[in-house]
């Protein structure tokens, strides 16, 4: 599991990046919407940094560490989903629902063969039951989070035929698809597990640097490499 195309970053080579922003005077924005910090020169990107959710932003502090910060992380695929509660980086509790959504012989959800052959027989209606009951049961432990802690984040890997189903259930989740604090997760989640909810969480804890062709020529991660290595030649 890993961010594509992206390079693991230390707190001080994230702050070395933003210093050489500062120097080159190039411009650095906030994307909420990814919890990214965007390097521009001009029309063209230079960098962008996904920030750890444990870490904010701003223009008059710079890069700091949250002192309490929480989140949640909900994964959710076919007829199962993970959603688990973190605080200060640490996966302290979750909860996996799994729901009978899945028609046997085609391989599909029921959701997506409604897409195409509409209603049909009582199988078909006990499988939008489950479905129904599995997106309460997911915003029931989202609202139940929600009421205990004071969540920084929200965190969702949802494929977007199921956004609908989650944000129009009986039970609604405790943010809405346009909260700028619900973030959707930057990587592929290959299962809603507990396994990958803990995997996730790891992810989410560092900062991650993709660069731009021209990213590539101005920012060096590793100057005292350099600096030996001149020295080897003299």
């Amino acid at each position: 599991m890993t961010i594509p195309q992206s390079i693991l970053l230390s707190p001080s080579q994230a702050e070395q990046v933003l210093l050489t922003a500062r120097e080159a005077k190039w411009i650095v924005g906030y994307s909420g919407e990814k919890h990214q910090l965007v390097i521009e020169n001009g029309p063209d990107w230079i960098a962008k940094i996904y920030l750890p959710w444990t870490w904010n932003w701003n223009s008059q502090q710079g890069l700091f560490p949250l002192e309490d910060p929480h989140f949640s992380l909900t994964l959710i695929r076919a007829g199962q989903a993970a959603v688990g509660y973190f605080h200060q980086g640490k996966l302290l509790d979750h909860k996996v629902f799994r729901a009978y959504m899945v028609r046997q012989k085609q391989g599909k959800s029921q959701i997506k063969h409604l897409k195409t052959k509409g209603k049909s027989r009582a199988g078909s209606r006990i499988r939008l039951a489950e479905t129904a009951r599995f997106f309460e049961e997911i915003n029931e432990q989202l609202q139940f989070y929600s009421a205990q802690f004071p969540m920084d984040f929200w965190g969702i890997s949802c494929a977007k035929t199921m956004w609908p189903y989650l944000f129009s259930s009986e039970v609604t989740p405790p943010f809405s698809s346009k909260d700028s604090n619900l973030i959707e997760l930057p990587f592929h989640i290959a299962q809603a597990s507990f396994e990958e909810l803990e995997k996730a969480g790891e992810l989410l804890g560092s900062f991650h640097l993709i660069l731009s062709e021209k990213g590539k020529e101005c920012i060096n991660l590793y100057p005292e490499k350099e600096e030996e290595i001149d020295s080897e030649n003299w």
